[in-house]
This record gives structure tokens, C-alpha cells and sequence, in this order.
């Protein structure tokens, strides 16, 4: 037994016609991949940059030796914190930069690309941390570092970073960034024709007009 079809109500859409085959496209292409290793590579690159500026700008904090002991040299000093704040607004910064300059590359957007430029950009952000130290780093032992300088000399303390959390600042600025430029000013896709013939609403057929008939049975002439 076949089971009975039900009449399509006035209410429904009119089936869309069946799509061609091959018509839609894979969503990742292998040239999306490449772009977004390219992105990676060349923002990862930059995190150097980070680590130059960051050593070149950060203030530092200075200790002093009186011959048997080291003190900081200025007690209310704010440097530490300051060089915290400047690796952030570094990363702010090039954060921006590399979101834009990836937009500018490619408008078009895509998952690669956005997965790209946040694991270049988490890249960056440890290189040029590491990188950071590495410029500004002296002796690690306070009281060899004390005993060059000379009493009463004072001397920087090596470049830290403290607030470990700026590390996510340039990753989570660059994709947001990206994100909002896509969001903005991407061109979108032309929306399909609405279907023809249907508007949702039911539109109750015109009445036939009223044709002569001759007379019925019932009126039948009589003789």
C-alpha cells in the first residue's frame, strides 16, 4: 500500500527548482590555506618588532648598592608597572596594524585567514616577549651586578614582564579588529530573488462569470 500524499496547502512556497549539479563551491579553498600561512608567517615575523620597541621604551627599574646590601633606589617607583603598560600598548598597536594590513590584503575574509592572523599573532606576542628579555636583560645575581657598578652606582634591573595576561592582547585585538573591518566593509553577496508566484498570503480565486443554460427538467415548457 502507498501512503496517500498530502495536497500541498496555498500557504506553502512553491518548491525552489533543484540546484545544478557542482553549483556550490567548497568553502575552503587551498588557496584560502595559503593565505592564512602567509598571514601567520609574516605576523609571527613581526613579533620582533614588539620585543625591539618594548625594550627600547620600557622604563626600567634601577637599584644601588651602599657596599653591603641593594635597595631599590626609588621605593615609590612605578616602573615596573609602566614597562607592563608598555608591552600592552605595543600590542594594542600592532595589533591594529597587522589586522588592517591583513584586510587590506585580502577583503574577502575567511576562516583561514582569521585562524592565521590569531596564531601569528599569539606567535608574535611570545617572540617579542622573549626577545624583550633578551635585549634587556643584565646580570641575575643583584649583588654581582652591585659589585660591578661600584657603591652608590646605580643600576637596571632586567626588563620583566609581570602581567603575563598582556600576552593575549595583540592575538585577541588583531581578530577583533579583523572581524569588525570584515563586518564593515566586505562586499556581500547579492540576496536571491524572493520566489515568484508567492507573496505568503492565501488569495482566494475569482468567481467564474455566470453562463446561460437553458431550462432544467424541473422547468421543462408544458404542453
Amino acid at each position: 500500500m502507498t501512503e496517500a500524499e498530502t495536497p500541498q496547502s496555498p500557504f506553502d512556497p512553491p518548491p525552489s527548482p533543484p540546484q545544478k549539479p557542482g553549483a556550490t563551491a567548497a568553502a575552503i579553498t587551498p588557496e584560502d590555506v595559503r593565505d592564512g600561512a602567509v598571514v601567520a608567517l609574516a605576523v609571527g615575523v613581526a613579533g620582533l618588532l614588539l620585543g625591539l620597541l618594548w625594550a627600547w621604551l620600557a622604563p626600567r627599574v634601577q637599584y644601588v648598592s651602599n657596599g653591603e646590601a641593594v635597595f631599590l633606589r626609588n621605593s615609590e617607583s612605578e616602573a615596573r608597572i609602566a614597562a607592563d603598560g608598555t608591552f600592552f600598548l605595543l600590542s594594542v598597536g600592532l595589533g591594529v596594524l597587522s589586522a588592517v594590513g591583513t584586510f587590506l590584503w585580502r577583503r574577502a575574509g575567511g576562516v583561514p585567514l582569521v585562524v592565521g592572523l590569531a596564531v601569528g599573532s599569539a606567535f608574535a606576542a611570545l617572540a617579542g616577549w622573549r626577545f624583550g628579555l633578551w635585549l634587556g636583560s643584565s646580570p641575575s645575581d643583584l649583588a654581582a651586578a652591585a659589585a660591578a657598578a661600584g657603591k652608590g652606582v646605580p643600576f637596571d634591573a632586567p626588563l620583566e614582564l609581570l602581567a603575563h595576561g598582556a600576552l593575549l592582547v595583540w592575538p585577541m585585538t588583531a581578530v577583533l579588529v579583523h572581524l569588525g573591518c570584515t563586518a564593515l566593509w566586505t562586499p556581500r553577496d547579492p540576496e536571491p530573488d524572493p520566489l515568484a508566484g508567492w507573496s505568503g498570503y492565501y488569495r482566494p480565486a475569482a468567481p467564474l462569470p455566470p453562463t446561460e443554460a437553458g431550462p432544467t427538467a424541473s422547468e421543462a415548457p408544458r404542453a
